[in-house]
């Protein structure tokens, strides 16, 4: 199936001289959730901007549902929302006048039947004839998606899209989202909330410094980079870890009363068997052990970490 966005060869350097992209290259598939992470500066911002029309690549190109975004930037525009970090609205006018001249700025004729189920579906029917400026932060970050599906757009881009609200609101967004790929809408977002794309994604994209690191499936990602940890909780705490253990490269927790061995999940051997033989002869016992695998966080930190030395 032919990708929803294609991006090719695509660098992005400033009048000052600030290379902000090295030449990406990615394709979204349709009807997926990707999920763009990085630090502050990575890059994020500027490559959503770039496919949406906002800001021009010095090198590469971009097609939006087969449409280059220059050469036929209407029809690839009019494809695409956009929901940005930025909550940037008429304060003075009402919920309803606000997205119904979004639509209207795409060229779509009036559609009163689209834009209340775009205000239902995101629990603002009831606030329809309310100012923005009344409107919490959390219900201006909805009237932002509002106003970006005004439209109909077959791609959403999400910008930071639940930075500044609370847990039960981002819940509810995300709840949203899996809504709208549901009716075949494909989500781009970026995030700075792990869990945000751990809970969401099909697949996620780390940048760094401008350069598109990594595109894993999601569960291929946290399998290949994930590790593993085994807790042993001892009988009796120690002061130290015993030298006949050395090659097992354990490190002792909870003043002395736990053992922590971490182990590659992709390994041909684990380790643990030879661990727990050298355990019993270093005359160690434990009364219980638990495992835990690396979150998304852990394998994002890992992966910048290693990009920056």
């Amino acid at each position: 199936m032919q990708p929803i966005i294609s991006i090719s060869n695509v660098s992005k350097t400033y009048a000052s001289g600030f290379q902000a992209l090295k030449d990406i290259d990615l394709e979204i598939r349709r009807g997926e959730i990707f999920a763009l992470l990085g630090p502050n500066g990575a890059g994020k911002t500027t490559l959503i901007s770039i496919v949406c029309g906002l800001v021009k690549a010095s090198t590469g190109t971009v097609t939006a549902d087969g449409h280059d975004i220059v050469r036929d930037y209407r029809a690839a525009r009019s494809e695409i929302g956009l929901v940005p970090q930025e909550l940037t609205t008429d304060a003075f006018e009402t919920v309803w006048a606000t997205v119904n001249l979004s639509r209207g700025l795409f060229g779509k004729p009036k559609d009163h039947a689209h834009v209340e189920k775009v205000l239902r579906d995101l629990s603002l029917w009831d606030k329809r004839n309310a100012k923005v400026m009344t409107l919490s932060g959390g219900m201006k970050r909805r009237l932002m998606i509002a106003k970006a599906l005004s439209h109909e757009p077959r791609i959403l881009f999400l910008d930071e899209p639940t930075a500044g609200v609370d847990v039960e609101l981002r819940r509810d967004m995300w709840e949203l989202v899996r809504s709208l790929r549901a009716t075949g809408v494909t989500i781009i977002l970026t995030t700075h909330y792990i869990e945000e794309a751990e809970e969401m994604a099909d697949r996620v994209g780390v940048i760094s410094k401008g350069e598109l690191i990594l595109v894993e499936e999601k569960a291929e990602l946290m399998a290949k980079l994930g590790r593993k940890r085994l807790t042993l909780q001892l009988q009796s705490p120690i002061e130290a870890i015993p030298q006949a253990l050395a090659r097992h490269r354990l490190e002792l927790a909870a003043e002395g009363t736990e053992l922590v061995y971490t182990y590659d999940t992709q390994g041909e051997r684990t380790g643990i068997t030879a661990l727990l033989t050298d355990l019993s002869d270093a005359g160690i016992r434990f009364r219980d052990l638990q495992t835990s695998q690396s979150s998304l966080e852990q394998i994002f930190v890992s992966l910048v970490s290693e990009r920056r030395q």
